[in-house]
């Protein structure tokens, strides 16, 4: 597959502090690639850095083929504070920035037309982006950061504090625009989003401690639970598991789906009435950082 982001040996220092520390990812192109961590983990600063707002002290950083400093018109930012003019318009707020990119005249009405019906605008187009609802502002954000057509979109924590109505929209644009070719970079505290990403990598002191598919990490750093209904805590003693009973179920902990086949094979008799469950991102999360990301409910 195509890389559209190469990250190598990344590092960056503010004085003592050691905000990133060689770090090095590379990002498929049409991907949705989600960058983990707590506050202070390192993510904003490596995000800047991508972005071209920071320059590293050591490392390269290459997207689509080129230096960051000579891409940025194939960078859309989706910040997690809006940088939208407040007392303008929707309308002025994209005109204006548009003109970065030479899009003016019959241009400009064609892309604000085509981000008007995607994002379901029409309505607030002419209020003044400080008027606006949190929801309807993230839009104008995504409609801002998507106005010159770019290859990459960065998002940092683009859902925070909206209704789950509004966040169940705002994916299906980006899902829809995926589908399109767009490659999708994600900084989240909502674990539901993260683990419907491609690649994920979680970044920790400024070091990168793990990364892969969300199975991979969750078969890696999670068990699965199989819970049993309707059976006696002295037939489960004797499978030899850890496990927590009851009244009304039985929780086993399993290593992996794949043992919990065998085991459910083996023990037809006690395996009547159950339901298989994987490991979650938050418990990810907790096991390769012993913290808590907090915000959302997992899956």
């Amino acid at each position: 597959m195509e890389k559209i982001i190469e990250i190598e040996n990344l590092s960056k220092s503010f004085g003592e502090v050691k905000a990133v520390k060689n770090i090095s990812f590379s990002v498929e192109k049409g991907s949705l690639f989600s960058f983990l961590g707590v506050n202070g983990a390192g993510k904003s600063t490596t995000i800047s850095m991508l972005c071209g707002l920071l320059t590293p002290d050591f490392g390269t950083i290459n997207v689509c083929g080129q230096s960051s400093e000579k891409v940025k018109d194939k960078i859309g930012v989706v910040f997690q504070s809006s940088v939208l003019d407040m007392p303008l318009s929707v309308y002025d707020n994209l005109k204006y920035r548009a003109s970065f990119y030479g899009i003016t005249g019959e241009r400009f009405q064609k892309r604000l037309n085509e981000l008007s019906g995607l994002l379901d605008m029409g309505e607030i187009l002419n209020r003044p982006v400080g008027k606006l609802s949190g929801g309807q502002r993230r839009k104008a954000d995504i409609a801002r950061a998507l106005f010159h057509s770019p290859s990459l979109l960065i998002l940092d924590e683009p859902t925070t504090g909206l209704d789950p109505q509004t966040r169940k929209t705002l994916w299906q644009v980006i899902e829809d625009l995926r589908r399109e070719g767009l490659t999708v970079l994600l900084t989240t505290h909502y674990m539901e989003e993260a683990a419907d990403s491609d690649h994920i990598v979680i970044i920790d002191s400024g070091e990168i401690i793990a990364e892969g598919t969300p199975l991979e990490l969750k078969n890696k750093y999670t068990k699965d639970t199989v819970t049993l209904y309707g059976v006696d805590e002295k037939d489960v003693k004797k499978l030899g598991l850890p496990y927590i009973f009851d009244d009304s179920y039985c929780k086993l902990f399993i290593e992996n789906t794949s043992k919990a086949a065998e085991l459910i094979g083996n023990n037809r008799e006690l395996f009547v009435d159950f339901e298989i469950t994987k490991g979650k991102m938050d418990d990810v999360f907790l096991a390769v950082t012993g913290k808590e990301l907090h915000g959302g409910v997992s899956r």
